[in-house]
């Protein structure tokens, strides 16, 4: 039976979204938005942007000046974050319970007058503090650029997952300031993000407070344009190698998927978990545990909402031993699995997976928050968190071994190596 977490939803009349969802098992409220803005909303020469914004956020706006957002919040004894992503971008704090109309006003503040502080310095600064992080996380770290090479060997150069979220230090560096408020103008609007409110409140206080602070704010957002059609498989294989000063080789091994909360999704992602997400999965059991030809093998399915997601295995491979030789197990595998499907014990086992993964999420305010958000934004339904075990449930194992044999055709990857450099090639 479906859980039964309590959820309430209302519309502003400026059209902001907003889900209550009492919980007075702790004395918090977390206060939590998306924005429909995220990398694929950028355009070419202008890759960066909403990432950009999650740094200039809390840098001041009308009332608040740059930082306070975290040292007022963080006095009260909240906490607080952001954080950007292809489909969106999020902001949240959890607060004590008498600290959440602080939160909220101080959201609703930098929502509709963030622009006011968006000054010349302030966008210096931030650009600075954005290739900092991208020196720190991506340029100067083993395998770092790992899964900018996989977007773009998966999706082709027009699609807009073909670029990570960091964007490109030259369109930001190219970016005047005319250019940055026009972003804003264009996205941030209450008619264009939701607002979900978790923990010790009821549903008239959290409605009352979203419209005491957000309610007189002008629809000021321009209306999305539609998601793209379903994007098909890759034709025919993708490589990339690039030798590099890493621990030792590694092999991501990339695939399409259908687009997020679709049946087909959900079926790929079973098919992915079974195959190598599990410590039971195939290719844990024949590359790591009897074969020891890798130390470690991952596997992820990412639900994208503009025409396509995304499902990767990862190999680390064994010293000694040819990352050629793995990629050909994982195609043996992925044959295979495509004419027998996933035995009994392989889908109780993914099933149950997703099940403990699900049920730890919701447990806890903040991804609960996180996860109602996302499935208002994204796909106008907050009741999801309530039904998606009921629905991933229905799903047979003959969805999973189509799925498979559809979306994981060895024909249909993208590989993506990074291999330990030669002596002379590292020189």
């Amino acid at each position: 039976m479906p859980l039964d977490y309590p959820i309430h939803q209302r519309t502003l009349a400026n059209g902001l979204r907003v889900v209550v969802s009492p919980d007075p098992s702790v004395p918090t409220v977390t206060v939590n938005l998306w924005v429909n803005v995220g990398s694929r909303h950028e355009t070419p020469g202008r890759t960066g942007f909403a990432h950009l914004f999650e740094h200039l956020m809390f840098q001041g706006s009308r009332n608040i000046a740059s930082g306070e957002h975290f040292t007022r919040l963080m006095a009260e004894g909240g906490r607080l974050n952001a954080t950007t992503w292809f489909d969106r971008t999020n902001y949240f704090e959890t607060v004590p319970k008498g600290a959440y109309e602080l939160a909220l006003w101080m959201e609703a503040d930098r929502h509709a007058h963030l622009l006011d502080a968006v000054t010349q310095e302030n966008l210096d600064n931030q650009r600075d503090v954005v290739k900092e992080e991208k020196r720190q996380r991506y340029d100067n770290v083993p395998y770092g650029k790992a899964l900018i090479e996989v977007y773009a060997a998966v999706f082709p150069p027009e699609h807009p997952y073909h670029h990570p979220t960091i964007g490109s230090m030259e369109d930001l560096d190219a970016a005047s300031l005319e250019d940055v408020h026009a972003f804003f103008r264009r996205y941030y609007g209450p008619n264009n993000t939701v607002l979900t409110l978790v923990g010790d409140l009821t549903p008239e206080e959290g409605f009352a407070a979203a419209e005491r602070y957000f309610g007189h704010l002008p629809a000021s957002a321009e209306a999305p344009r539609d998601n793209l059609p379903q994007l098909a498989p890759l034709t025919e294989p993708v490589a990339v190698d690039r030798p590099g000063a890493v621990p030792n080789d590694r092999v991501h091994i990339a695939f399409r998927l259908p687009v997020d909360n679709t049946e087909e999704f959900f079926a790929a992602a079973l098919a992915i978990d079974a195959l190598g997400g599990l410590s039971t999965s195939r290719l844990v059991q024949r590359l790591v545990r009897r074969e020891q030809v890798a130390n470690a093998v991952q596997a992820h399915a990412m639900g994208f909402v503009d025409g396509v997601s995304l499902g990767f295995f990862v190999l680390d491979v064994a010293d000694g031993q040819d990352p050629s030789a793995l990629e050909a197990a994982v195609v043996e595998e992925l044959e295979r699995f495509a004419v027998e499907g996933p035995t009994a014990v392989e889908m109780e086992s993914a099933l149950a997976q997703s099940e403990r993964s699900w049920l730890s999420a919701l447990a806890g305010h903040e991804e609960r928050a996180d996860l109602i958000s996302q499935h208002v934004l994204l796909h106008d339904d907050a009741q999801f968190v309530n039904t998606f075990l009921d629905r991933i449930g229905q799903v047979t194992p003959e969805q999973v071994r189509e799925a498979a044999a559809t979306w994981l055709r060895p024909e249909s990857r993208a590989v993506v190596r990074h291999l330990v450099a030669a002596e002379e090639d590292a020189a």
